[in-house]
């Protein structure tokens, strides 16, 4: 039933205007402002706190209060962290794709901040009726109120980049991170271990969504820890702030960016535009289907039920006109207002879909991103794929996206595993992917190279269990994927017998320095360097718990890990082949020269039981070589080392088969190598540098302390 709408008399209510979109503050009070095109009537309520069942309730009088299919009210006398909802009434008739409902609380699609008293409940959004006493605020927000000084992005180029993808939360939620009981889990708490980054040589963060998102969206009693399930875009997550007031979340997230970017830190927030937490037609009403479902969400012909090329239930119409605005004004406030660097979208294929859920030639949502002058510094991270089999990786919309190079993930895990039939892929996967990327306005470094994300094993899991492990998620082993291209060295899980365990940490630190040494920007998952662990669990999206937190225990129990991974980062930020913008053997562009090898020179072995490669970069200018030597086999194998000068002498930087701290030397106490030949050992990687001219014409010897 609608209620009646009439004209106020109030003197503090006026009508308002429908530009900007949200709750903006002026200095006598606030205008609310919201697109709804079928719905018939609306009421704002402003709330006390986030607890108050009986807010003040204003009506909005579809005659005086709405431009077009914008509803707006201007209210004096309120201000910045006001709590507020509104109530929105229209046709209920799902056939034709309307899920009205005026007994529900929702939120502003605009909210820059919610607030949720103790009585928040998603089942109260799913069931038929009120859920006044159970409703997920809005707040007001002033963004002009915040003291940025000289802030601004950082800009690094992605040549330049070591990307650290990381949970906020369960960077510093365990009791062992020393982190102030009150800042666990917190942004306030990533601002902690900011010295950590640092000192590990990370350039980026990329985190898990931090965009409000819905904690129960989980199998009951779990909860949703990776933040997967949107509700609010605008709003960074009440529950990583140390600050419960109805700003805080607002001000301690600007306060972890001014103090990242202080440190010479990138911020990179993985965005989910693909799906909301309201799921499908059995969920919750939040927001959008309350506003207006048709617009905000894929359809199917039978507009009762929803397309899902997400995977989680809805999937959002991203290229509707009013949800292309909300996406665009979104990426720009958290440019502008939050000064973040980049976004990587999840599952961004869903976004060059229609309204049929068709894939597009042309996008306007990607191509608006795409030439957004806001945007024109930003970083751009696709995750080109969805859960529907669009596969887009190296096909990707447009010139500036960057991408997640799954190919590369599997590829290498594969090879460095013994499958046959791999080593031309991972020659490919090695010199940036250019079969994947061929257009020649594509530099290599916006391949995103990573072995392991969020999404699958760990690193250490990788070479620890032959199967996932997902039982906690209470799903019956049914979720996370199972292909993996992992392999457990002989033991599933945790294990007592020496070789297994050594054989293990010897592939570890493989995969690290192919990582490090491959052409593309490198993208580390969170406490890889320390051997994180998620006791096989490949999905622990609901796992908020000792088993996907940072176990800062194991900065101790793997310092020789943690060292050899500080050392490769810095080296690889220092050697030039490393930080290039073109792809390597480009000669027009003077990039570094690239030489392929087996263990014969100038012979590499690209057949089908071939398990080992190496090559050979010459700086621009002839300035230095690097040799990468990898043994995939499981046998030891003999590699011919290229001639030098007289005098000139390879020297070993890595070589993963040594005990520490001969697994990693840095330049200045690097090995000189004394021979033609190297062996290296079943399942290792060697990398060699030396500092002189790679022809006949000339040079300088290095010095060194040790001789192999």
């Amino acid at each position: 039933m609608v209620p009646l709408a009439a004209p106020t008399n109030d003197s503090l209510i006026s009508t308002g205007r429908s530009d900007p979109l949200g709750a903006t503050v002026y200095k006598d009070g606030v205008n609310f402002s919201v697109f709804s095109k079928n719905s018939v009537y609306m009421e704002l309520l402003l709330f006390r706190d986030a607890d108050d069942i009986h807010p003040r309730v204003i009506s909005l009088n579809p005659y005086v209060n709405r431009t077009f299919y914008y509803w707006h009210v201007f209210v004096r006398g309120i201000g910045a962290g006001q709590l507020y909802g509104y109530r929105v009434y229209g046709p209920a008739d799902a056939s034709e794709g309307h899920r009205f409902d005026g007994q529900k609380v929702l939120i502003d699609p605009y909210a820059r901040a919610v607030a949720y008293g103790k009585h928040f409940d998603r089942q109260a959004a799913m069931r038929p009726g009120d859920n006044l006493a159970h409703c997920i605020k809005s707040v007001v927000v002033d963004m002009g109120k915040y003291e940025w000084g000289d802030d601004r992005p950082i800009g690094r180029p992605y040549s330049q980049s070591v990307i650290y993808e990381m949970h906020v939360g369960g960077f510093t939620r365990n009791p062992n991170s020393k982190v102030p009981k009150k800042k666990r889990g917190t942004y306030a708490g990533l601002i902690e271990k900011i010295p950590y980054l640092k000192e590990l040589g990370i350039t980026a963060v990329e985190l898990l969504p931090v965009q409000q998102f819905d904690e129960q969206d989980a199998p009951a009693p779990l909860k949703n820890y990776w933040g997967y399930s949107p509700l609010a875009f605008f709003a960074p997550h009440l529950g990583y702030s140390s600050d419960q007031s109805p700003l805080g979340a607002v001000n301690e997230f600007r306060d972890m960016v001014k103090a990242l970017h202080a440190a010479g830190i990138e911020v990179i927030l993985d965005v989910v535009f693909n799906h909301t937490a309201e799921s499908d037609e059995h969920g919750p009403v939040y927001s959008f289907k309350g506003f207006e479902n048709r617009a905000y969400y894929i359809l199917k012909e039978d507009k009762a039920l929803y397309a899902n090329y997400s995977g989680c239930g809805n999937t959002i119409n991203a290229n509707h006109s009013i949800t292309r605005r909300i996406i665009l004004d979104c990426l720009r406030y958290w440019v502008t207002e939050m000064h973040v660097d980049g976004f990587r979208f999840d599952l961004a294929a869903i976004l060059s879909r229609d309204e049929s859920g068709q894939p597009l030639k042309n996008p306007p949502v990607l191509w608006s991103m795409e030439s957004d002058p806001v945007l024109a510094g930003t970083k751009l991270i696709a995750e080109a794929w969805d859960a529907a089999g669009l596969y887009q990786v190296g096909s990707f919309i447009g010139h500036k996206f960057a991408e997640w190079n799954g190919q590369y993930r599997d590829d290498v895990r594969r090879f460095m595993k013994g499958d046959p039939g791999t080593v031309t892929r991972m020659a490919y996967r090695l010199a940036g992917s250019r079969d994947l990327y061929p257009h020649p306005s594509r530099e290599p470094n916006r391949s995103i190279n990573f072995i392991t994300s969020h999404d699958g094993f760990t690193l250490n899991d990788l070479v620890s269990y032959n199967r996932k492990h997902n039982q906690k998620n209470l799903e019956g082993n049914r979720d996370g994927h199972n292909a993996n291209f992992s392999w457990n060295h002989g033991v599933e899980g945790p294990t007592s017998k020496a070789a297994v365990e050594q054989l293990r940490l010897r592939q570890i630190k493989n995969f690290l320095t192919v990582l490090l040494i491959s052409q593309g920007a490198p993208m580390l998952l969170m406490g890889d360097e320390v051997r994180r662990s998620q006791k096989g669990n490949n999905n622990a999206y609901c796992q908020d718990n000792a088993t996907s937190w940072f176990d800062w225990k194991q900065t101790e129990t793997q310092a020789d890990l943690l060292r050899f991974v500080r050392g490769l980062i810095d080296f690889t930020q220092q050697t030039a082949p490393f930080n290039q913008e073109y792809f390597w053997a480009d000669e027009v562009n003077g990039a570094s020269q690239l030489t392929w090898h087996g263990v014969r020179l100038n012979r590499p072995d690209w057949s089908y039981e071939s398990h080992s490669l190496a090559f050979t970069l010459t700086e621009p200018g002839e300035q230095g070589q690097l040799h990468i030597m990898i043994n995939a086999y499981w046998e030891p194998l003999v590699f011919e080392l290229p001639p030098l000068l007289a005098r000139h002498r390879w020297r070993r930087i890595v070589d993963t088969s040594l005990a520490p701290p001969d697994d990693f030397t840095p330049r200045e106490v690097s090995v000189r190598v004394d021979r033609d030949r190297y062996r290296l050992e079943p399942r290792s990687v060697v990398v060699l540098w030396h500092n002189g001219p790679a022809s006949p014409s000339g040079g300088r010897s290095g010095g060194g302390r040790r001789q192999v």
